[in-house]
């Protein structure tokens, strides 16, 4: 067995996990940013997602900020409602105002917290961060398994199938037995969560690091986010590289470097902060909101 990361191992032998062992990071990234940084991680091991009541949480944390300088976020999770994505971008740019946030992923800030980092005049990631596509998923239970499906996926594989029942020259039977098992009220709140989920986007990318851009030249530049047709599934992660490519402003951080050393360390406590302790947290140097794990679990 390998050498544990000295990080990770000095985490886990301390008694306590509390924000006072996070204090000292917060204030010595505030000096390496030279703007205070706030925290929002969600579990990926928790049944919790990004929701409309984490922008009061935030905005409970910057009320309490001198962001005279603008402000850094560092964020993980999963993703969630991107309605609730779009309140916290404008929670954020309101409180940083004309000196804008910066969004730090430290590692993986899908879905809609990809769509919280779009907001941002700038997005600072190491050589292994990911972010994700933005398209929506769905939740399903059939006989009693719960699954989980592309919104664009569905439509698109309705779609499909509808065509090919109007080209059918021959037996529609097998067609209209699998078309039944499709609502057509469903497809159309599908369409719906997809053009929202692109709007959000596009709007968000076009009032701060794609400003002065038409609305479809964004949707061509950022086609690998709007869908996991690219990607080839909703979870696969796209890299700097990748995000640059797309249009984004993505700063390359050396994880070498004593800003990403201090990041990683911030990363690995509030991580297992999350995923031992509590479901959510958001949280500055001076003060730490926190949401207990789900009951049942």
């Amino acid at each position: 067995m390998g050498d544990v990361d000295p990080v990770i191992n000095r985490v886990l032998n301390e008694e306590g996990q509390g924000h006072e062992t996070r204090t000292l990071l917060y204030t010595r990234l505030k000096d390496l940013l030279g703007r205070p940084l706030v925290s929002f991680f969600t579990s990926f091991s928790q049944p919790v997602a990004i929701e409309d009541a984490d922008a009061d949480m935030l905005e409970g944390v910057l009320q309490k900020l001198d962001l005279s300088n603008g402000l850094a976020l560092m964020i993980s999770s999963p993703g969630g409602d991107g309605l609730a994505a779009e309140r916290i971008v404008n929670v954020l740019r309101a409180y940083s105002g004309t000196n804008e946030y910066s969004a730090v992923v430290p590692g993986k800030a899908k879905s809609a917290a990809t769509m919280v980092s779009f907001g941002a005049s700038k997005v600072l990631m190491g050589a292994t961060s990911e972010l994700g596509p933005v398209d929506p998923q769905l939740t399903m239970v059939e006989n009693q398994q719960t699954k989980r499906f592309s919104a664009h996926n569905v439509v698109k594989s309705y779609e499909d199938l509808f065509a090919r029942a109007v080209n059918e020259k021959g037996n529609l039977q097998p067609y209209l037995q699998q078309l039944a098992n499709y609502d057509a009220r469903e497809i159309r709140e599908m369409e719906a969560a997809i053009a929202l989920s692109e709007d959000i986007a596009i709007r968000t990318l076009g009032t701060r690091m794609m400003k002065g851009l038409a609305e479809t030249e964004i949707k061509k530049k950022i086609g690998v986010f709007l869908s996991s047709e690219a990607t080839k599934t909703h979870g696969r992660p796209i890299y700097r590289d990748q995000a640059t490519d797309a249009g984004l402003i993505i700063e390359h951080v050396d994880v070498t470097s004593d800003l990403w050393q201090a990041v990683y360390e911030l990363y690995i406590r509030l991580n297992y902060y999350v995923t031992n302790k509590v479901s959510k947290v958001v949280e500055s140097e001076a003060h730490s909101f926190a949401a207990g794990i789900p009951k049942g679990n």
